[in-house]
């Protein structure tokens, strides 16, 4: 009994050695991550001794607009949705919620369908499609001409697929995403604007030949 009590007793030291250790080295890995980040965005000629001279980052500036948004889910993402839709309302946005309108087991292609016709007939001027992952609803609603979805789950990527690839549907994963987060993506979605720069007028117009390709 006494040596089993001394074995348990070197295992959790053993343990709690490790983790001191993986504790130290992922600080070390993440210090020298991030000290190679600085040096990599260091202005050439920066004075020497005073380390290194970092660029601004140039974002466009996002104004504050108020949309006609329609928005849809299946049973995954029902009770996400919700939430949602208060947080789109008390920001002053217009809201159209085509289901689902409960827990019950919904198809998501037939949720990204309501929620596309409405942005391709100019009913909303974006929507929003909330499943598990995201996933299945973006796959769905990019079968559908004129529509161009994408799952966001960090905001770079929610204001800058507007910016950039002019997305008009944004899919988020009622799984993957909670209320606070999922708040951060929609309003950079909501608020970003496309950027009609050539080369990304170019890269759209070119998306839109990819539907009548064959």
């Amino acid at each position: 009994m006494m040596r089993s009590h001394l074995d348990r007793r070197e295992q959790i030291i053993r343990i709690e050695g490790i983790d001191e250790f993986l504790i130290d080295h992922h600080r070390l890995i993440f210090s020298a991550i991030l000290d190679h980040d600085a040096r990599s965005r260091a202005t050439p000629g920066g004075e020497p001794g005073h380390g290194p001279s970092l660029q601004p980052v140039n974002r466009p500036e996002r104004k504050k607009q108020f949309m006609k948004i329609v928005i849809g889910s299946d049973h995954a993402g029902f009770a996400l949705k919700g939430q949602v839709i208060e947080h789109l309302k008390a920001a002053g946005h217009e809201v159209e919620d085509v289901g689902s309108f409960g827990p019950n087991l919904v198809d998501f292609p037939d949720i990204a369908r309501l929620v596309c016709d409405k942005v391709r007939g100019r009913d909303a001027e974006r929507g929003l499609l909330v499943c598990g992952t995201g996933v299945g609803a973006a796959i769905a609603a990019n079968k559908i001409r004129g529509i161009r979805a994408a799952v966001c789950h960090d905001v770079h990527s929610a204001h800058q697929s507007v910016e950039h690839d002019d997305v008009n549907v944004m899919c988020i994963g009622a799984q993957i995403v909670g209320p606070w987060l999922a708040a951060d993506l929609v309003d950079a979605f909501f608020s970003a604007e496309f950027d009609r720069n050539e080369d990304f007028v170019r890269r759209v117009e070119k998306l839109a030949q990819l539907e009548t390709a064959d």
